[in-house]
């Protein structure tokens, strides 16, 4: 925006005062000033405001305006409310420094010639910025040479001060806070509300861009989509745009650009999607060969092919776990197996593993209904199979391994907004195996802890390897009806009583057999002396025909609880 299309702009309430030879000035920024000396907070090109506060007599106006020119500012606008008018050593020091000077009408405030000036040179540098990413767009659709989305997110940054993220489902973010970024990192918690709000405007239905607020700061949420499938089939894998900022009150120029470079980031994603490739083959040859029954050293050869893939460096022996999962949809007709397939991928990341995609090291395949894991340990860590570590694997030295509760914990609540009402994942993990004879049998283990997680309530469960020595092993491969007869005949003459009295009879049973038994504990715990204790035992002992002094009834009455 140049300096004469404020001057055409009579809501402005302008009068040119002095350099009408300098009207062609670019303006790009607005400031309101009465410092007597603002020079630490110019940058150059700004209509400098001010209302005159900083003039004590006449010999204060050269040195003012002559660090204005020294900045080099764009004008210079006066308020007359002050002062009824402009003063003329005013004027004059502005002619001998050649900087341009309005008069503005006691009338008009500046808060108004502000939002002016900002909503135009806003609107140009949209407009220039929408050129720079049509650019990189058509550079990275061709392929990988581009440089990512962190260029764009920092050209957001750079000429229209916004801070912007793209963040995965789980909020494992991609782009927005790389080296040398202005912008910074999110904290976890909010990656993962943000995904979790994301997730559940998508099922809701919402329209694009999403706007929430966290811990009092407001940010818009953008989808990231590239094709017209089932929302259900990608809705675990689509990423996000998230901004710090409403654009509730944008143009549309500003929210088509936004658009756009969603639509570059949709290119990057599936580049990254294409580039796993190698590894899913990797993985499906693999799975093949075990449930085909191949031969031990078949099955080894084809691992010491993958190992180098997956860690370069390591050597071509690493231990392995194998990972299962499956998502399923209520009447939707979606296989499972690709949903899960692109969710393990991503909840298998290890955010401390080095490079431009720590995913890069995760081998994947689907058999249509399930997702299958080939996680690979470094041979240097010193616990055996079967250790339960708190995170996901490193691939460098001294990785603990899998654990298949702490897996899902980061990520669970998005997870279940995404699934919403009508999704269920279910997870198992085997223990770790160092040899082609074990992978069989830890596939095996991987799939029974995810029945054991299948038996679980809840849109998101997992099982590993160490629950299948439990009872709880025997409940999955229990005919449902079998089941119900079963928890029916124990727990329902309990539940009718607590609805007629309220008696708390289920509870009070719950924490006898969670304190082992023991009656000062379990009333200490329900804050009940104990002979009311004693007393709601006996009525459940009355209403059951059970004796809870006898293990036989204990482990009934336990079991019947757990798949209740």
């Amino acid at each position: 925006m140049r300096l004469r299309a404020l001057l055409e702009t009579a809501s402005l309430g302008l009068r040119l005062l002095g350099g009408e030879q300098e009207l062609d000035r670019q303006v790009r920024g607005v400031m309101t000033t009465d410092l007597r000396d603002p020079s630490r907070y110019l940058s150059g090109g700004e209509l400098v405001l001010t209302g005159l506060a900083w003039r004590r007599d006449a010999d204060d106006s050269d040195g003012f305006v002559r660090i204005l020119a020294a900045a080099g500012v764009a004008g210079l606008a006066a308020g007359e409310a002050e002062m009824g008018q402009v003063p003329d050593d005013l004027v004059a020091a502005c002619a001998r420094h050649r900087l341009p000077l309005f008069a503005v009408d006691e009338d008009v405030a500046f808060a108004t010639i502000t939002e002016h000036v900002v909503r135009q040179v806003s609107g140009e540098r949209a407009g220039d910025l929408a050129a720079v990413v049509e650019r990189h767009r058509r550079l990275m659709t061709p392929g990988p040479g581009g440089a990512g989305p962190d260029v764009v997110l920092d050209l957001l940054g750079s000429d229209l001060d916004l801070r912007a993220w793209v963040l995965t489902p789980t909020g494992r973010q991609i782009a927005g806070a790389g080296p040398g970024s202005q912008t910074p990192e999110l904290p976890a918690a909010v990656r993962a509300q943000l995904a979790g709000e994301h997730l559940a405007a998508l099922r809701g239905g919402r329209r694009g861009p999403y706007r929430t607020s966290f811990e009092g700061t407001t940010y818009s949420l953008f989808p990231v989509r590239s094709d017209g499938r089932d929302l259900r089939a990608t809705v675990l894998s689509d990423w996000l745009l998230a901004v710090e900022a409403d654009a509730g009150d944008w143009p549309g120029q500003r929210l088509d650009l936004l658009q756009g470079v969603t639509q570059l980031i949709a290119v990057e994603r599936d580049r990254r999607d294409a580039a796993r490739t190698v590894r899913r083959r990797l993985a499906q040859d693999v799975l093949e060969l075990v449930q085909g029954g191949a031969p031990p050293g078949e099955i080894a050869a084809r691992l010491r092919v993958a190992a180098p893939v997956l860690l370069p460096g390591l050597g071509t022996a690493p231990r392995w776990q194998v990972v299962v999962a499956s998502v399923e949809w209520s009447g939707a007709g979606i296989p499972g197996g690709p949903v899960a397939q692109s969710l393990l991928e991503e909840a298998l990341v290890d955010p401390g593993v080095p490079g431009p995609d720590p995913a890069d090291r995760i081998a994947v395949a689907h058999t249509g209904e399930e997702a299958v894991a080939l996680v690979p340990l470094s041979t240097d860590d010193p616990s055996s199979g079967g250790a339960a570590g708190e995170r996901a694997p490193d691939p460098g030295a001294g990785s603990p391994g899998l654990h298949a509760h702490a897996m899902l914990a980061s990520v669970r609540e998005p997870l279940e907004r995404g699934l919403a009402d009508d999704g269920r994942l279910t997870l198992g993990v085997s223990a770790a195996v160092t040899s082609a004879e074990g992978l069989r049998g830890a596939l095996e283990e991987a799939r029974h802890a995810r029945r054991v997680a299948a038996a679980r309530p809840g849109r998101v469960c997992a099982a590993g390897h160490e629950e299948l020595a439990s009872h709880v092993l025997l409940l999955p491969f229990v005919p449902d009806d079998v089941r119900r007869a079963f928890t029916a005949r124990l727990l329902d003459p309990l539940r009718d009583y607590d609805r007629r009295h309220r008696a708390e009879l289920i509870d009070t049973l719950e924490a006898f057999l969670e304190s082992d038994g023991s009656w000062t504990r379990c009333a200490s715990r329900l804050h009940l002396h104990v002979n009311t204790l004693r007393y709601r035992i006996g009525r459940i002992e009355q209403l059951t025909g059970r004796d809870l002094s006898r293990l036989e009834d204990k482990l009934d009455f336990f079991l019947a609880l757990r798949i209740s």
